[in-house]
């Protein structure tokens, strides 16, 4: 539980630290030091190019993964700049919501989804007026999220791509393709040491805590315990945007998140198809997911682990042994 509630927290006070970061760099340009930071952490930490073997379509997938991360990142912020954390947030789940209610069609997961639209369609009628451009930025991000979650389940069936090391070589690549979009951006805050500090304090907030969390606590919740736990995700982005970003939320903002929250809470994931106990299957901890956020964490007890194929080793089996000591604590 104290492994969630530190993941969830970081998840948007990094964010919400961004937004105030603004007022010193470029939106692109925090964007570009998170990613940068989180690369960085990741590439000293594990050096994924020393077991990342590569070729036909591992490069590709790899390549795609990491793209999607890179201008994901560039929506999200230029989301949260104007619009509040909770309203970002909570559009992030629809399609979450929805690759759910896909892959297992029932009539409790399409009740889950009408609300989550429901709750999505209140807050886009509070912001739209005044927030086009923002809302614009914040359904490209919901959507890329939608093809990242795609494209870490095709990762995590890749034996050559498992693990924290695979995700380790996606970061590297993001932070080669977000560098033409918004290093431009980042290079003010190289003679501001005060800024470029703030923005490495954003990219471990954001992408390392809440990541190597996200582990610790998949390995002791069963999977629906979990799931449930997620739902709360937009309100502790509304409690976290009221507190640090004096984001006070109307009545409409208020019901709009308490829909989706339902709706995340409603829902049901597809039944495993991969074997072993049931026990195991409930504790199958996702190794390779993105450093983006705890909601991508969140992806797998939502949608449901990948199935690998036979005689593959999926991302359910959990970090490789060399790793199982180096995320023992936050």
């Amino acid at each position: 539980m104290r492994y969630f509630t530190v993941s969830a927290i970081f998840h948007y006070l990094g964010p919400a630290f961004a937004v105030l970061l603004f007022a010193r760099v470029d939106v692109l340009g925090v964007a570009w030091l998170r990613i940068a930071t989180a690369a960085l952490v990741f590439a000293l930490w594990r050096r994924p190019w020393r077991s990342v073997r590569l070729g036909g379509e591992d490069t590709r997938l790899l390549l795609g993964w990491g793209a999607c991360l890179a201008v994901m990142n560039c929506c999200f912020y230029s989301a949260i700049d104007r619009l509040p954390l909770a309203t970002v947030a909570a559009i992030e789940f629809l399609p979450v919501v929805g690759l759910a209610a896909l892959g297992a069609r029932s009539a409790r997961n399409l009740g889950a989804l009408l609300l989550a639209v429901g709750g999505v369609y209140a807050l886009t009628g509070v912001h739209l007026a005044g927030g086009a451009l923002g809302l614009g930025f914040a359904f490209a991000n919901a959507g890329l999220f939608a093809l990242y979650i795609i494209l870490a389940d095709r990762v995590a069936k890749r034996p050559a791509l498992d693990g924290v090391d695979g995700l380790g070589a996606a970061m590297l690549v993001a932070a080669v393709v977000v560098t033409p979009l918004a290093g431009w951006a980042a290079v003010p805050a190289f003679s501001d040491p005060v800024a470029l500090l703030a923005g490495a304090g954003v990219g471990i907030s954001s992408s390392v805590i809440p990541y190597v969390c996200d582990q610790l606590a998949l390995r002791r919740l069963p999977r629906a315990t979990y799931s449930l736990m997620v739902s709360l995700l937009p309100a502790i982005a509304t409690v976290i945007g009221i507190v640090v970003l004096t984001q006070i939320p109307s009545a409409r903002d208020v019901l709009g998140v308490l829909a989706v929250i339902a709706g995340v809470a409603l829902h049901r994931a597809p039944r495993q198809d991969a074997g072993g106990s049931r026990k195991d299957i409930e504790r199958r901890a996702p190794a390779a997911l993105p450093a983006l956020s705890s909601t991508a964490s969140a992806t797998e007890a939502i949608v449901g682990s990948p199935s690998p194929s036979p005689g593959e080793s999926g991302r359910g089996s959990g970090p490789k042994p060399s790793s199982s000591t180096t995320i023992r604590s936050c």
